[in-house]
């Protein structure tokens, strides 16, 4: 498998599961009780869109510090390491910032949030069981590859 169906297997496995990952979350967002219909679902869209360019921006950017033109065949785990530290950093950064900060979105009652960082449970493992997933993805894609030539 090329470096570049790898990207776009994992990217493709991202938009998909991160739109259904912001759906199911919804009801943990005070939107759930407060928005109409037509917000919640703009909600899920636009933050599945920004989702995307987080996945997207994280992995280009392990890709050029730790990947070479043989990737995935080479260097796969430092890049799927660092893809997924960066991709859970920015959360929770961004969860600080836009619920402290900029107040953009609030968690329901329902929401789990973690001690000390204070992000959200449900955000905190999108950035961790999605980009695991879709690696996954990646590799048993490549370990077909392999093991058909």
């Amino acid at each position: 498998m090329s470096w570049l169906g790898a990207v776009r297997l994992y990217l493709i496995f991202i938009a998909i599961a991160n739109l259904v990952w912001e759906f199911a979350q919804m009801p943990l967002y005070t939107i759930w009780q407060t928005g109409t219909r037509s917000e919640i679902v703009f909600a899920a869209v636009h933050c599945t869109g920004g989702d995307i360019l987080i996945a997207m921006s994280c992995l280009i950017g392990s890709l050029c510090l730790l990947g070479n033109e043989n990737w995935p065949k080479e260097r796969f785990w430092p890049v799927t390491a660092l893809t997924i530290i960066t991709g859970l950093g920015y959360t929770i950064f961004s969860e600080w910032l836009n619920i402290e900060i900029r107040g953009a979105w609030a968690y329901g009652d329902w929401m789990p949030v973690i001690p000390i960082i204070g992000a959200g449970l449900s955000p905190f493992l999108q950035w961790i069981v999605l980009p695991i997933a879709g690696f996954v993805l990646v590799a048993r894609e490549q370990s077909k590859y392999r093991q058909a030539s």
